[in-house]
Formats: C-alpha cells, sequence, structure tokens
C-alpha cells in the first residue's frame, strides 16, 4: 500500500511516497530556514506563503522520485494538526484538492504521532506497546503508545518545551537561527559543570516537565556575568544548559519506564537529533536493560515520511475524512 503524504505544519514543505508504513519510497523537503534566519525565528505570514508557493513541486518531485503516478497512490496522508494554522491550512487544502480530484481516501495525521512514526521508517522491527519521549520547539510530552493509533500521555511540559527553551537560550547567547541545532554544536566541547543550572521539578506530578525557570536562570547567568564586566564562555554555558534541560528530560522519563513497566524507549520530535540526549538516552536504557529507539537524523525534523509512516496506520484504522476536513493549531495527541 502507498501512501502520499504532505506535511507542512511549520517553515517546512514536505511530501513523501511510503509503502506499508515501514518504506520511504521518496521524501522531498522544501526548507524555509535560510529566509527565517534573518528573523531569528519562524516568521508564520512568510511560512503561509512559501508553503503556497512549494508545494506543488514538492508533491510532484516526490513523486517522481518514488517512479509514481497518482494512480499508484492508495491515500494520500496529511499534518492537520498541531501547528501554525495558516500554513497547515496550505497542506490540507492542498491535499484535500488531491483527494477530490482523483477519489483517493483523504487521512488526517496528527503531527506528534508522526514524529514518533518516523521510527517506523529507521526501526521496522518497532512495534507498540512502548514509551516515547517526543521533544520538539513546540512540545515536549511522555506518551504511551498502547497501539498503532492509540496514544496516552502521562507527561508533559507546564510552559516552555525542551526546544523553545533551547532556542530562547541559544538567542540570548548570540547564536544564530536555528537555536537549538546551533547550540548543540556550539556546546559540543564545553564543560557542562562550568555553570550550575536548576533541575526544576513539578509538585505533584513526578512526569511533568518545567523549563520556564531554567530559561531565566541561564538569562540571569548571562546578564550578571555581564554586568560584572565578565565573559560569558559559550560553549561552557551551552554545555550545563543542555545538560539541565536533557537531565530533567531524562529523569522523568526513567522514573515514567521504571513505574510503568516499559521496557521500550521511543524518542522522537526535533530535538530527538540532540547529540546530549541520544547519549544520555541510551546511557539510562543501558542502566535500566530497556532498548531504545531513535529515528535517523534526516527523520527528525519535520518530513513527508513520518506523516506517511502514521497514515498508513490510520488508514487501517479507519480514520479518513471528507471534505470538511480543517486544520487546528491545538490538538491532543490522545
Amino acid at each position: 500500500m502507498k501512501i502520499l503524504a504532505i506535511e507542512s505544519s511549520c517553515d517546512e514543505t514536505a511530501a513523501a511516497v511510503v509503502e506499508n508504513g515501514k518504506s520511504a519510497l521518496s521524501n522531498v523537503v522544501a526548507s524555509q530556514v535560510e529566509e527565517h534566519k534573518i528573523y531569528g525565528g519562524v516568521v508564520p505570514e512568510i511560512a503561509s506563503r512559501r508553503h503556497v508557493e512549494a508545494i506543488s513541486g514538492v508533491v510532484k518531485s516526490a513523486l517522481e522520485d518514488a517512479g509514481c503516478a497518482l494512480g499508484d497512490i492508495d491515500a494520500v496522508a496529511v499534518t492537520h494538526a498541531p501547528g501554525l494554522i495558516g500554513a497547515l491550512l496550505v497542506g490540507v487544502n492542498y491535499a484535500k484538492s488531491i483527494s477530490m480530484a482523483s477519489g483517493i481516501p483523504l487521512v488526517p495525521v496528527h503531527h506528534l504521532r508522526s514524529h514518533i512514526a518516523a521510527n517506523y521508517l529507521t526501526h521496522p522491527e518497532l512495534e507498540p506497546p512502548f514509551l516515547s519521549l517526543v521533544v520538539s520547539g513546540g512540545h515536549s510530552h511522555i506518551v504511551e503508545v498502547l497501539d498503532y493509533t492509540k496514544f496516552r500521555i502521562v507527561g508533559r511540559t507546564r510552559d516552555d518545551a525542551a526546544g523553545e527553551a533551547m532556542d530562547k537560550a541559544a538567542r540570548a547567547m548570540g547564536l544564530p537561527y536555528p537555536g537549538g541545532l546551533n547550540l548543540d554544536r556550539a556546546a559540543a566541547d564545553g564543560d557542562p559543570c562550568a555553570y550550575k543550572m536548576p533541575h526544576p521539578r513539578v509538585d505533584g506530578a513526578p512526569y511533568d516537565f518545567s523549563f520556564s525557570g531554567l530559561k531565566t536562570a541561564a538569562l540571569n547567568t548571562i546578564n550578571s556575568v555581564r554586568q560584572k564586566g565578565g565573559e560569558i564562555s559559550i560553549p561552557d554555558l551551552g554545555a550545563s544548559y543542555i545538560a539541565a534541560v536533557v537531565g530533567c528530560l531524562i529523569e522523568n522519563t526513567e522514573r515514567a519506564a521504571v513505574n510503568l513497566g516499559y521496557k521500550k524507549l521511543v524518542l522522537a520530535g526535533g530535538v530527538s537529533a540532540n547529540s546530549v540526549l541520544r547519549r544520555e538516552a541510551e546511557a539510562m536504557c543501558k542502566r535500566r536493560g530497556m532498548s531504545l529507539y531513535a529515528p535517523e537524523l534526516r527523520y527528525c525534523g519535520d518530513n513527508g515520511a513520518m506523516v506517511g509512516a502514521q497514515g498508513y496506520y490510520e488508514f487501517l484504522a479507519g480514520n479518513t475524512a471528507d471534505m470538511s476536513l480543517n486544520a487546528y493549531a491545538t490538538m491532543s495527541i490522545e
């Protein structure tokens, strides 16, 4: 079964053809990073306009790269939530037009479910149930994946997402957009013990995260040193900050895995590309006798292949839509 998948939730216009939820026959991504770098972050209006300009060519390339015609496609899957509403609408309306014109079934896909499903492309042997740590610029969740289309949130951020906290700290350190990626690179040779950073906890919610205080601590450290005429070591502060963020993520995830009895941990989302997170997750899993799964780096960021992987299972579960399908800026993964 071949799924044509479309992703436009933020600043990547992406399309792919995925076969049987496990194999990406093509995966085309048109990135807007260089344009948004000028502004230090994604400008929603610009992102939406660029999606409009790119989507036809991206979908055409995805079909060509896969050696497919539209008649070879069994369903068209599209990210419909969550994300930037204007950006989402471009992808949703394009997918609806394909479905209406061709009669191909339309499959709505949740963005975070897709990030988890990216692991099925890298690890075809992976099957639910398992525990997933989903970390991105806008989301930080610990999720029980009970089945391919059945999810339960056990932990979430109460304020900033981990990726957002890294982006904001990177900006304060003077690093260019995308902040999280450049922070990871800048901190590669830094000392994670050079600066003291807090490890926030949420009272009464052992699996939830809170990163706003950690972000404030980094900003206060920068301001304090500068006011005294000192100089911040970006590699050291970056390493210390990332260590604190990752420490919170791993500590809560380990607690959830042990208490809920999971032996398989899956990393997902853009921040799953972070080298420290991967290293610490691997160390924790080895210590606990767990198996760790993480997507290939090319599947960590937003892409169409992950949408096609999840779309396959949504289609098998009968989760299709008609022309009334809409886009939503927020929606629970459950």
